[in-house]
Parts: structure tokens; sequence; C-alpha cells
């Protein structure tokens, strides 16, 4: 437990947190208002164990922020990350690709060792 409290006091630096491209905040606006979502549910992310590489990522819109919750703010979007998935997604990049090899959110994560061919998951 020493080692979050540790790691919650170290995270002063903007490649410490959550970052996202202005494509990826584009679309996340646009989502947001399609859904039908108000104003006070923010982006989360998280990471879970699955997937073909080991851990994959969760990206979804929530309410509620949680006691554990860190919270980052980039380009006016408030990303929720749980205590369990800190350590996996510092200094990671959300973007969104609309291209012709692929369309979606992209998670480029420099904690990642490896990743499998759609992206969606990872290993450490």
């Amino acid at each position: 437990m020493i080692w979050f409290i540790t790691l919650q006091i170290g995270l002063t630096k903007k490649s410490d947190m959550i970052q996202i491209t202005e494509k990826a905040k584009k679309r996340l606006v646009a989502l947001k208002k399609e859904e039908g979502y108000p104003d006070n549910h923010h982006v989360r992310v998280a990471v879970e164990g699955g997937g073909c590489s080991g851990l994959m990522y969760q990206l979804d819109f929530d309410g509620e922020i949680k006691d554990d919750d860190k919270i980052f703010e980039d380009k006016g979007i408030k990303i929720l990350v749980d205590k369990k998935s800190i350590l996996y997604l510092l200094g990671t990049t959300l973007d969104f690709s609309d291209g012709l090899n692929g369309k979606g959110f992209q998670f480029i994560n420099p904690n990642a060792s490896r990743t499998c061919g759609c992206g969606e998951s990872f290993a450490v």
C-alpha cells in the first residue's frame, strides 16, 4: 500500500498522466452527445485481465467518481482511472483512427512490452 501512496504523490509531470489526442477528443465529445450522456459523465479508462496478450483496455463513460479513482484532465476531457489500472496506464496517450487500416480508439502505451494485432490487448 505504501507504493501506491508514493505513486500518487509522484504524479506531477505531464508524462505521468493519460493524454488525449485532438482526434480522440473530438470523437469522445461526439460519442457522448450521440449516446445522450449528461455533462457529469466522464471517460473511464481501465485495464482488465483478458485478451490474447493478457491485459485488455476498457473505455467507457461513467458518472460516478470512486474514492480510489485518479482523475486526469486533458483538452477539457476528464479521465477517471481506478488505482488498480493506474500503473499500467501511466504515460499512455488515447488516440482515434478512422483510416482504412482500422477504425476506433487506440492506446499508445509506453508500458506495454507487446500488443496483439487488433491493439485491444497488451502485456507488460
